[in-house]
């Protein structure tokens, strides 16, 4: 099993409901419902990411872009397939 993964997403807060919903220039586009305060957007991504990929939230980190919409996500204990098949936006 591989060390860690990572992903570049890009956010939108403030959404109707939180849900993968493409790609954005090259990252995938997240809708999140939370509003960007006090860290209630990051906090919703690492709960969304983790339940996408059905790992615990604790094995999720923003590695960079925390006060940005553009962030690099990366998950502990899977590879970058797994994790890119899992935040796939349905078709």
């Amino acid at each position: 099993m591989a060390d860690s993964a990572r992903i570049n997403v890009y956010v939108q807060p403030r959404a109707s409901k939180t849900a993968v919903v493409g790609m954005h220039d090259g990252c995938v586009k997240i809708r999140l419902a939370a509003p960007p305060v006090d860290g209630a957007a990051n906090a919703a991504l690492i709960e969304f990411v983790a339940d996408q990929v059905g790992v615990a939230k604790s094995r999720v980190r923003i590695a960079a872009g925390l006060t940005s919409r553009r962030k690099t996500v990366e998950v502990d204990g899977v590879t970058a397939e797994q994790l890119a098949g899992a935040l796939t936006s349905p078709t």
